[in-house]
């Protein structure tokens, strides 16, 4: 079958602020197992240099697909762009079969084929294995009822099939590569880049991140055939940073040391950034070394809270002390850490914002940034904000850089100079600008640099929205805002895996979604 990819135009801040854009890694993974069944296989990326309605659909119907499969990073704040192109599409080729994959219709399949007659069938779940049997059925123009991991209309109604097994065996699935132009993507300052993933999902249980639900159980990539994929794209393609996707690398230290050491051994020059957690870093101190030598730069560390007791009311399981040893140990080993801070959590008061400043500053991290708490129906977090107010009724804006819930004891735009003077504050004292600007080591002054720029436009951004872009009113709670009832993990089940009862359908109730209003 002829197919196309279509990766949309976001609107979020981290896809429009940058004039660098890594390749959407999510529809590679189905693109390679597509290609390698024997079909052909075409990528609209149209978020770069953000498409046009028209052009968005003149590129993908160019060659007369059969089916548009639609995937994105972008989770709830992508979707209402989807909708829309899914209607143009259609307009245009009423016979066109709309495939839509990714977090937000794996949680929302219901809503979505309920409000969204275009979208004929989503992919939920893991789509690596799905896809292909998915575009086969088509193809043979059979019932989709025994292929695990989809949702349709069954005589007008959402059905689903039941969940797809999870997909262990990592390496026995290949990345599409030569769908993109490497050239044509750029992260950290002009490097070529992309994205890949040594190990999906996550093994701890944070309130505000639905990973686990999502990805059902932490595992990885034979480190040794991850690492020599790596030097091949070096080596083959000019590859010069490659940005993790994972939550959790490090999460075995057994896995992850392997990994570094079969690196090291490839003997390539490469960047590897990329997020985990404090534990890991003070764990691995001994091996510190080999994160440096097999070219890790930065690591993302992720400080939801200050005082113990926010740490231990969304589960986040670290603590000050290990979260200041991080950063201290990976300064030590020439590497730098970025620390985000959330904010939104309902107790906050002027007093939490004040001692969060003091308590980042005592840190001393390299590199800080904001995000928001927001209330995603496949969190336990939104089962937590059930009855605080939507401020934000724009899904478009629901991507972690905007306030959409009420704060309590705090109005938002207060809450919003708060985390502006804590930002400012951190990164314009006299040693994060000594290591911007002095720092002896050319990587890490580089890396300072380009994020310094990058921050100042994002700042700019944010000012300007909030103040003249941006409308923000006392909304409905939690519950009525998205309605229904939050499925958490069993949106996921993996009670089929055995694979006897993949064609178990379950069906879907109708609901009156507001984010479709």
């Amino acid at each position: 079958m002829r197919l196309t990819l279509l990766n949309p135009p976001h609107t979020a801040i981290g896809s429009r602020v940058p004039s660098e854009h890594l390749p959407p890694f999510g529809l590679l993974s189905i693109g390679g197992p597509l290609i390698d069944a024997g079909h052909r296989v075409r990528l609209v990326n149209a978020d770069p240099d953000p498409m046009d309605m028209a052009r968005i659909v003149v590129e993908c119907l160019y060659d007369c697909p059969d089916a548009v499969l639609i995937g994105h990073s972008g989770s709830s704040s992508a979707n209402p762009t989807v909708v829309e192109i899914a209607r143009a599409l259609k307009r245009a080729r009423p016979d066109l079969t709309i495939i839509y994959g990714g977090v937000f219709p794996t949680y929302h399949w219901q809503d979505v084929l309920a409000e969204v007659p275009e979208i004929d069938i989503i992919v939920h779940g893991e789509g690596e294995v799905t896809a292909p049997a998915l575009i086969a059925a088509l193809a043979a123009r059979q019932p989709l009822v025994e292929i695990a991991g989809l949702a349709y209309r069954e005589n007008g109604r959402p059905v689903a099939t039941h969940s797809a097994p999870m997909l262990t065996d990592l390496d026995g699935t290949r990345i599409g590569w030569e769908l993109i132009d490497f050239a044509q993507h750029s992260y950290w300052g002009g490097r070529r880049a992309v994205i890949m993933q040594f190990s999906p999902g996550c093994p701890h249980l944070c309130t505000y991140c639905g990973q686990r639900g999502f990805w059902t159980r932490w595992r990885h990539r034979d480190p040794v055939r991850f690492a020599a994929e790596i030097a091949r794209l070096v080596r083959d393609h000019g590859v010069e940073l490659i940005n993790l996707a994972d939550e959790n690398p490090t999460s075995s230290r057994r896995a992850w040391k392997a990994f570094l050491e079969a690196l090291i051994a490839e003997d390539v020059n490469v960047t590897i950034i990329g997020s985990t957690r404090a534990d890991d870093i003070v764990r691995d101190a001994d091996i510190l070394h080999l994160y440096k030598r097999a070219g890790v730069l930065r690591f993302l560390l992720g400080i939801e809270g200050t005082d113990e007791a926010t740490l231990n009311a969304i589960k986040k399981g670290g603590s000050r002390s290990k979260d200041r040893e991080a950063i201290r140990l990976l300064r030590q080993h020439g590497m730098i850490g970025l620390c985000t801070f959330a904010v939104g959590f309902e107790e906050e008061t002027d007093r939490d914002y004040w001692r969060m400043l003091r308590q980042l500053l005592a840190y001393d991290p390299d590199q800080v940034m904001s995000i928001y708490a927001t209330p995603h129906r496949w969190t336990p977090f939104h089962a937590q904000s059930a009855t605080r107010r939507v401020i934000q009724p724009d899904l478009r804006l629901w991507d972690y850089k905007h306030q959409v819930l009420e704060t309590p004891n705090v109005p938002a735009w207060r809450v919003f100079l708060w985390v502006k003077v804590i930002e400012a504050v951190l990164q314009l004292r006299p040693k994060a600008l000594w290591r911007t600007y002095l720092h002896p080591d050319p990587e890490i002054r580089h890396a300072m640099r380009w994020y310094s720029r990058m921050g100042r436009r994002v700042v700019l951004h944010e000012v300007l929205s909030f103040l003249f872009r941006e409308r923000r009113s006392a909304g409905p709670s939690v519950a009525a805002f998205w309605g229904g009832k939050q499925f958490d993990e069993e949106a996921l089940s993996r009670s089929g895996r055995s694979g006897k009862q993949t064609g178990r359908m379950i069906m879907g109730g109708t609901r009156d979604p507001a984010y479709l209003r």
